[in-house]
């Protein structure tokens, strides 16, 4: 028995792998493939009386570790660089405007029309207002460069602070006089905590000399996320904050530090990190979607009203983003604006709902109806336009000189030396 499972688990890694080449020239999605081999799993259970053990309580487990993982891997692409604080800007502007533009429509629907309770209404409605990183950022190896690092940024700010409103809903039930002022103290705690705990941590990722040092140094980011979350902290915050110092060293390079720092030795070692980070983040993906994709009943799939439901939230994710997308950024390109998917935190914080304020209307059908459309609009959107658009300077491109060299008459010809 022992050999069949190693057998089953290699061959969902090689098939994990082949999806992730095949993503690059067919523009789908690994992740709906993944999900797609869960779901094909499942059949095959079924059809053969096959018992597989219950994996669905470590779904959550699995999620957390592929979202810490997924933050800290793009975090250490992105290069804090002034000639890009326009694209950082509206980035973050992005995800959190479109956040309480998605979350404010959907609650108001829930109140008003199916009268539920706020509380339940805006605990229900943040998941599906999250852009998933563990999907976005994958995925947009097809975009432009300046495209590709606002989708970085935008989902990672999102899962941020999407998890911090859930978290500040759940934890205060709406109770703002109290909430406020202690998520105020947790984001000035989180950020000193961040900075002691980059500073340690980049010294430990230098100073081991001993073989076994990328995996403690894993496991400490790890830790330290999983305290700061029991103290209702934004843990996620503390990820990012790590990764960027990892990735931008070159900041601190002419200080005093530079000399009890090898900075040329560190940035060997951060790549090394990001490589072995890169393959356990692959790793751990995979396996939450094929899982997920397991656990998902395909009669309710199909099921008329939850169909109808999921589109008309899609529909509505896309219409807010294309509105704010072209009307208040300024931005010219359909390729952002179906760069919405849903995915890993939106199941994650989906299934963190306490049971007294879950609506029935928004199952777990209906969410992975949502999150299989809007991966769908991503791929339409990587298929008709991705690579033959620019985004008309909204992200911060020196296009303008570029135009004005084009602009520029032919050279006359200089005649002396004739």
């Amino acid at each position: 028995m022992t050999n069949y499972i190693i057998l089953v688990i290699c061959i969902i890694i090689v098939l994990s792998y082949l999806f992730d080449i095949s993503s690059k020239y067919s523009k789908i999605p690994a992740v709906i493939l993944l999900i797609g081999l869960g779901v094909l799993l499942q059949v095959i259970s079924k059809s053969t009386g096959l018992e597989i053990p219950n994996m669905r309580p470590f779904l959550p487990v699995i999620g957390t570790l592929g979202l810490i993982l997924i933050v800290l891997h793009a975090s250490l692409d992105l290069k804090l660089e002034k000639q890009k604080s326009a694209l950082m800007r509206k980035s973050v502007f992005s995800a959190l405007v479109l956040l309480v533009l998605v979350v404010t429509a959907a609650s108001l629907i829930f109140v008003f029309l199916l009268d539920y309770p706020v509380t339940s209404a805006v605990l229900n409605s943040i998941p599906l207002g999250i852009i998933s990183s563990a999907v976005a950022i994958p995925s947009a190896g097809h975009l432009n460069a300046r495209e590709k690092e606002f989708i970085i940024y935008e989902s990672s700010f999102s899962d941020i602070f999407g998890i911090m409103a859930f978290d500040f809903i759940l934890f205060n039930e709406g109770n703002l006089s109290g909430g406020i002022p202690h998520y105020i103290v947790a984001g000035f705690l989180t950020v000193i905590i961040a900075v002691a705990v980059t500073s340690a941590l980049a010294i430990l990722l230098h100073k081991i000399s001993y073989h076994v040092n990328y995996v403690i140094i894993m496991t400490a980011v790890i830790l330290i996320y999983a305290l700061a979350k029991l103290y209702h902290l934004p843990a996620l915050l503390i990820v990012l904050v790590f990764g960027l110092a990892l990735a931008n060293s070159e900041v601190v390079e002419h200080t005093p530090i530079n000399r009890v720092v090898d900075f040329a030795k560190f940035r060997k070692d951060v790549d090394s990190f990001g490589k072995i980070l890169g393959e356990l983040t692959f790793l751990v993906r995979s396996f939450f979607f094929i899982i997920f994709g397991y656990y998902t009943t395909l009669e309710g799939i199909f099921y008329p009203a939850n169909l109808l439901i999921a589109l008309c939230v899609t529909i509505g994710i896309l219409a807010i983003r294309w509105i704010f997308i072209y009307y208040v950024l300024r931005i010219k390109s359909h390729t952002l604006v179906l760069f919405a998917p849903r995915g890993l935190i939106t199941i994650l914080l989906f299934i963190s709902i306490p049971a007294v304020h879950v609506i029935p209307q928004i199952n777990t059908e209906v969410i992975t109806l949502v999150i299989l459309m809007t991966m769908l609009a991503m791929m339409i959107g990587n298929i008709i336009y991705g690579g033959k658009e620019e985004t008309s300077g909204g992200l911060g491109e020196p296009e303008p000189v570029r135009k004005v060299r084009q602009d520029l008459p032919d050279p006359v010809p200089d005649e002396t030396n004739e």
